[in-house]
């Protein structure tokens, strides 16, 4: 990773609360469709977004990436994504369903999110292992590249 000491940094590397349940989840997209703040959308691995988003952007990025956890994460329960503060979010890691990793591995380094909303720029993420390439496709896709 880079820089540590951004805001951007000092907040994914805090504390941030675990979204458990689907409701809550619901919950997180109302707050942030609702939100007056700009939001950045980082796809790790891919190139930093250098604006926000656009209002309809976000709110397809929200769409689709809601889609995507609920056909691949098929638990009972939500548990992968991750968000600074509930009522007033800034930032929220969303981990890909098919690269959790383990907590119980050997200790091969960090399991990143695969996606980052930010209202602050994000910074580039150091991937340690490949994308997979249905995860490119469903990116490019969805910005219509």
């Amino acid at each position: 990773m880079t820089e540590t000491s951004s805001p951007f940094m000092t907040t994914y590397r805090g504390y941030l609360s675990n979204i458990l349940k689907w409701e809550e989840l619901e919950t997180l997209w109302q707050t942030v469709r609702g939100s007056d703040s700009n939001w950045f959308v980082y796809a790790v691995g891919e190139t930093l977004p250098q604006t926000p988003s656009s209002r309809e952007e976000l709110s397809t990025f929200i769409d689709e990436i809601d889609k995507l956890l609920r056909q691949e994460h098929q638990e009972s329960y939500c548990g992968i994504v991750y968000v600074d503060d509930r009522d007033s979010p800034s930032l929220i890691k969303i981990y890909d369903p098919n690269h959790l990793g383990s907590s119980c591995g050997p200790g091969w380094g960090e399991v990143l999110p695969g996606w980052v909303l930010s209202t602050m720029p994000p910074q580039e993420l150091e991937v340690t292992s490949p994308i997979a390439n249905n995860r490119r496709r469903w990116w490019r896709k969805l910005l219509g590249q």
